[in-house]
């Protein structure tokens, strides 16, 4: 299930979306009769693919999901535990070790290492399974914060978690009623919160990852379609999809559960 829940997310994602349209449109010019409407297809794609690309629109899309939250700052509760959920990472030995992590799980774990440091004596849950490598995501980072300066004795890891709601369930068996700051990208903090909310937790939020900026003055910059705007609109969709699977999936478990009480209120 997870696997095929990959799959079709990332077919879904605007780009592969817009491609597959686009190669529709060339099927409809090049093997039918319908030429005009393979060109209207075609035409269609090309302008969704500059929209996407585009920061007037990737930007207004993402930046109300990443601004739900404000950054991280000192509560005046000790704090016991800062979780940084797991990202991507590549494992390459002819690299530096915070070059084997991805973007997003640099940022996340920078953040979990800067909070770890206001409240000594804190310990730091990395999670992330291996995600086909030999090595767990979760392992890379503590690569990584080791590297950094951090204790062997202070990180904790899950590297089995494949997914939000998996980590969400390990980290809720041992951190119980202790208090929890969470460190994930400011796109997904709703997502994430919601988890740790159905797990009996209530993390404090510490969001990162800030991709969408409205501040950008430079016209060629704005009004340029650009890589780093089209993955603006990927976060969005990809959080606009996963809560969508995450409403589902709860509607489906609290069907089942009214009608297995409706059974046994029968017996």
């Amino acid at each position: 299930m997870f696997e095929l829940k990959k799959v079709v997310s990332s077919l879904l994602m605007p780009l592969p979306a817009m491609l597959i349209i686009g190669f529709l449109g060339l099927m409809l010019i090049m093997f039918t009769r319908k030429q005009k409407t393979g060109c209207f297809v075609v035409l269609f794609s090309f302008i969704g693919i500059f929209l996407i690309s585009f920061q007037p629109v990737a930007s207004r899309l993402l930046a109300p999901i990443e601004r739900q939250y404000t950054g991280f700052l000192p509560v005046d509760k000790s704090i016991d535990y800062i979780m940084v959920l797991g990202s991507g990472h590549v494992v390459d030995d002819q690299i530096p070790p915070t070059s084997e992590l991805s973007r997003t799980a640099l940022m996340r774990l920078a953040e979990g290492i800067r909070i770890m440091r206001i409240y000594p004596g804190s310990k730091l849950i990395l999670s992330g399974y291996s995600g086909g490598s030999e090595v767990s995501n979760a392992r890379m980072m503590a690569k990584v914060a080791l590297a950094l300066g951090v204790s062997k004795s202070d990180i904790i890891l899950l590297e089995t978690a494949k997914d939000t709601w998996e980590e969400a369930r390990q980290a809720a068996a041992f951190v119980q009623r202790k208090e929890l700051v969470l460190v994930t990208s400011a796109s997904h903090m709703e997502r994430a919160l919601n988890e740790f909310h159905a797990a009996g937790m209530q993390p404090y939020p510490a969001p990162t990852n800030y991709l969408a900026q409205n501040e950008i003055h430079q016209f060629w910059s704005k009004y340029t379609p650009k890589a780093i705007y089209l993955e603006q609109t990927e976060r969005y969709w990809h959080e606009t999809l996963g809560k969508a699977w995450q409403s589902l999936r709860d509607w489906a478990s609290d069907y089942e559960d009214k009608s297995i009480e409706s059974a046994e209120s029968q017996l």
